[in-house]
């Protein structure tokens, strides 16, 4: 791979988008290696846990816009093949997936932060959605989540107004779940991946189905279909091991079955 950086370590799959001579900006290859990696996590039953990143100063500054705009550019299949992809692999990799926002996050590279179960944020950085500052509209599932995290008013500034805001703001606006000195940003990431890569990973994943599935279900359809992933999650190998850890008064020894 040639513009992320990714590896394997306790369980954990780390990718780190790897321009950072470009701020992180996507081009066709980078999106698609993003998309690779995230396969790899998915299937490799080694990853219990997806760590995303970015190097140097940036986390992603969004679309390398010298490709967007470059002579048989077509933006509607750049939006279909790289960004609406990593999307769907985010959100139906059924493991947890923490991103750690190191700098600016701006247009489709905040709107792929958000899309993530898990967002840690350095102190200084800063997330913008600007998009209208050229004529266009928020992609990478913006206009999704946006509203459903933030509500409809503060997401209809940010994208019409394309105003920056801090990680200070992105927390109080609900965007992103901790605020973090810089300095400690990555070793809190990996903790929290840590975590999450000795947990029940099956049962994570039956409860990241469901979260999904909040978003369009009714009452009804939530409390049924919570019913039946109850069942499927009371079938692991880790809901048997965690009982017998409790009754047993030890520290459950979970293998993410």
């Amino acid at each position: 791979m040639n513009f992320i950086n990714f590896s394997i370590r306790d369980n954990i799959g780390k990718i780190t988008l790897h321009r950072p001579d470009v701020l992180n900006s996507f081009n066709m290859a980078m999106a698609i290696e993003l998309q690779n990696a995230l396969d790899e996590c998915a299937s490799d039953t080694n990853v219990r846990c997806v760590l995303v990143t970015g190097a140097g100063r940036a986390f992603c500054a969004g679309q390398d816009l010298t490709e967007a705009i470059a002579p048989g550019a077509d933006i509607k299949v750049i939006v279909e093949k790289q960004y609406n992809p990593i999307i769907h692999k985010i959100r139906n990799l059924e493991k947890p997936v923490v991103c750690a926002v190191n700098g600016v996050a701006a247009g489709a590279g905040a709107n792929i932060a958000f899309a993530c179960d898990i967002v840690v944020s350095a102190a200084s950085a800063s997330y913008i959605q600007s998009f209208s500052k050229i004529g266009l509209i928020p992609d990478s599932a913006g206009t999704y989540f946006l509203p459903r995290l933030a509500g409809l008013q503060r997401a209809a500034a940010l994208t019409m107004l394309g105003d920056k805001i801090t990680a200070e703001q992105a927390l109080q606006y609900g965007l992103i779940y901790k605020v973090i000195p810089d300095d400690l940003l990555m070793a809190e990431a990996e903790k929290i991946a840590l975590q999450l890569a000795q947990m029940p990973t099956k049962g994570l994943g039956l409860t990241k189905r469901l979260l999904n599935a909040s978003l369009y279900n009714n009452l009804e359809q939530q409390l049924t279909l919570e019913g039946e992933m109850q069942a499927a999650a009371a079938k692991t190998y880790d809901h048997k091991e965690g009982v017998n850890a409790f009754l047993e008064k030890r520290k459950p020894a979970f293998k993410g079955e």
